[in-house]
């Protein structure tokens, strides 16, 4: 058995949020975590206000593609968090699962939308925590 943690963020487009999820997991967790993220109707494209905001902190989320369920690993999941866009994942085995309710940030203004940014931030950075994994500086 290792000691990674296995993470996934899902929304319906993995466009955005899902999206900057994933980065800040692998950004703040570094090695010990495996992160991923998933959509129930990838748009197939990541959001390029997505790519703009975390290029802001250093992070190339152009590299990321939209996925959907169906492309996830076969494996257990420490921790699942939907996006509050409704999404359940009956199909992926987690140990624990959490509904963040965070907006869509895609028509909001530059400045909420980095809001959101920083929401998920905060927010995986909490979960983290929570999994004992130490968290690396962001």
């Amino acid at each position: 058995m290792d000691n990674i943690s296995r993470v996934l963020f899902v929304c319906v487009e993995n466009a955005n949020r899902s999206q900057m999820a994933e980065a800040f997991a692998r950004i703040l967790g570094g090695a010990a975590v495996e992160a991923y993220s998933a959509g129930s109707r990838p748009s197939g494209t990541v959001n390029p206000r997505a790519v703009e905001v975390m290029r802001e902190l250093g992070y190339d989320l152009s590299i990321h593609g939209s996925k959907s369920l169906d492309e996830l690993p076969d494996v257990a999941f420490d921790f699942v968090a939907t996006m509050g866009c409704g999404d359940a994942c009956p199909m992926v085995r987690a140990r624990q699962r959490a509904d963040w309710s965070i907006p869509d940030p895609k028509d909001l203004p530059p400045d909420e939308f980095r809001g959101i940014r920083d929401l998920i931030r905060d927010k995986v950075r909490a979960m983290l925590n929570e999994l004992g994994v130490p968290s690396n500086a962001a």
